[in-house]
């Protein structure tokens, strides 16, 4: 051992537990820190704005399922970075947050910057400590990242007091963490056979995380063995391949009613890592609570989510992957369910057409058809919150594990981080990150750090000058009062050019798939700036039917 300073001790640690990507804005907070990564194997990404920094360690953690690692200031700078711990915690998603702190002897007295980080961070962490011993960093960084990956993933909060950064200490490093995993009883394997064998109408229902490419294709051989139709829940769409024949759709917001409706005559559903949130339950209506209809079957890492809601029959307090590896070991079905099984699989496909009669020169449904046809099938493609999303969610088509980054959160100026994340961390594979006008002016700075890093992602952008999902549901509520809801934007490809990147403005849908394939081949962070008809709202209603249709009620009432 050898005296090493607190900065310098915190980044020995992130290498211990296998740290190879940070994210940060810079801060005199924690000077000493940045003075160690210098020295670091680490992959250092200085970002332009502490959200954005937030959203790309989550986008991090989201993809590998290791802990996304993000350093932030004191005071502004934490609270700048709120939105992606926010994310964190509703995705759960494991990661770390280091916050700058004020000295250890101004605390308490409102310093400059000055922030009680538990009463701060309380609710949108699973754990909120700071540091105010130097030879204590290895034992609380190796907390942090246990607690950041068992059970239930999600955010930690670190906060680091500067003095005691520059504190010394002989200490030894910790040993790298690991995530402990239980067995599932034999018994209970005996009963999951029983239930599975006795249901006619059965549904799966995927989501959370814990999840990695071998776990979805175990699921796919789980589900042809016991003739399961499969859903994806909100924002999960990379669990399973839609080209699968088992796959019957993802149940979220947009979601087709035909499916949802299949799944209230399931008479069993394995909800398999998920928690059947408030959008995913069509607002807590798809299951009754606290004892639904349907036998129910519940699979989760945290045992805290295990009956919080819904009442199972069944239980396991495993992981996606290790439920599946044990299910595995369970017979074939016996009883034929392929009627059932063909019956979701025709709700995907009807579905997921795309509508012929969109209003505007721009049909988004047919340019994404077409996107998927020339990006390959490891394009990551990233977006944000807003109406735009309904339209990536319904037309794109994920098949592999690891290509979708959207917050079940609902932040917007989530999709350009993430994407500058997913390019960093894999330069190899395509990334794509869809955005609206609204969502895009959220985190559109770090467009810079794309072009800083040399890092081509490229940002669709779907214009309709307005907060749209604001606006339809304005529209909804109080027909034709439209107040906050229009936008006046910038030139988007003005805006790619004076970063140093590549714009193109379409206007028609038949010039998308040459804008993209010219986006592509420039070779620099790109923006598509497509032109959409505000009308064309959602893929199932423009804004004057969802107005009229409120208007006749308001008259029959």
């Amino acid at each position: 051992m050898t005296l090493r300073t607190g900065g310098h001790i915190l980044v020995d640690q992130l290498e211990v537990h296998g740290v190879k990507h940070a994210f940060c804005v810079p801060g005199e907070s924690y000077l000493d820190v940045l003075d160690g990564l210098r020295d670091s194997k680490i992959a250092l990404t200085v970002c332009r704005q502490e959200g954005g920094a937030a959203m790309m360690a989550e986008a991090a953690g989201k993809l590998t399922g290791t802990p996304g690692i993000c350093l932030v200031t004191r005071g502004p700078g934490a609270t700048n970075a709120s939105p992606g711990l926010h994310i964190a915690m509703h995705d759960s998603t494991p990661m770390v947050l280091f916050v700058g702190q004020v000295a250890r002897s101004s605390l308490g007295r409102e310093a400059f910057q000055e922030i009680d980080y538990g009463a701060f961070f309380g609710s949108v962490a699973k754990w909120v400590t700071q540091i105010e011993d130097a030879s204590r960093i290895p034992e609380l960084i190796s907390r942090a990242f246990h607690v950041a990956t068992s059970g239930r993933a999600g955010p930690v909060v670190v906060s680091l007091p500067e003095d005691m950064l520059g504190d010394e200490a002989e200490v030894p490093d910790a040993r790298p963490y690991m995530t402990p995993e239980a067995a599932p009883a034999a018994e209970s394997l005996v009963r999951l056979q029983q239930l599975l064998f006795a249901s006619e109408r059965p549904l799966v229902i995927v989501g959370g995380s814990g999840w990695d490419a071998a776990a979805v294709d175990d699921l796919a051989e789980f589900a042809e063995r016991q003739q399961l139709p499969v859903a994806v829940s909100f924002r999960r769409q990379m669990l399973f391949p839609a080209r699968h024949p088992n796959f019957a759709g993802d149940i979220g917001v947009g979601t087709n009613p035909s499916l949802v409706a299949y799944a209230r005559d399931a008479d069993l559903v394995l909800l398999l890592g998920g928690r059947l949130s408030e959008l995913p339950s069509q607002h807590y209506t798809l299951l009754k609570i606290p004892n639904p209809d349907q036998t129910f079957i519940h699979v989760h890492p945290g045992a805290e989510e295990i009956g919080r809601l819904y009442r199972p029959d069944l239980a396991f307090n495993l992981s996606p992957r290790h439920f599946l590896r044990a299910a595995h070991s369970l017979p074939p079905v016996t009883k034929s369910r392929e009627r059932h099984v063909a019956a979701g699989r025709q709700l995907f496909e009807s579905w997921n057409r795309a509508p012929a009669n969109v209003p505007g020169d721009f049909n988004f449904a047919e340019a994404i058809r077409s996107l998927r046809e020339v990006v390959p099938e490891d394009a990551i493609i990233c977006n944000g919150a807003g109406n735009y999303s309904a339209w990536v969610h319904r037309f794109h088509r994920y098949e592999r594990f690891g290509t979708q980054l959207a917050p079940t959160s609902g932040s917007m100026g989530y999709g350009v981080p993430a994407a500058v994340a997913a390019k960093r961390l894999y330069p190899d594979q395509t990334v794509i990150a869809f955005a609206g006008d609204g969502c895009f002016l959220m985190n559109g700075q770090e467009f810079a750090t794309a072009v800083q890093y040399g890092l081509p992602i490229v940002v669709v952008i779907a214009d309709n000058g307005m907060y749209g999902t604001i606006r339809m549901n304005q529209e909804r509520e109080y027909p034709g009062r439209v107040v906050a809801t229009d936008l006046h934007n910038p030139d988007f490809v003005g805006y790619a050019r004076c970063f140093g990147g590549y714009g193109e403005r379409v206007e028609r849908t038949r010039d998308f798939a040459p804008a993209l394939a010219r986006a592509l081949a420039s070779g620099k962070p790109a923006i598509l700036h497509c032109l959409m008809d505000p009308q064309a709202i959602t893929p199932n209603a423009t804004l004057d039917e969802i107005r009229s249709a409120r208007s006749k009620i308001g008259e029959t009432d």
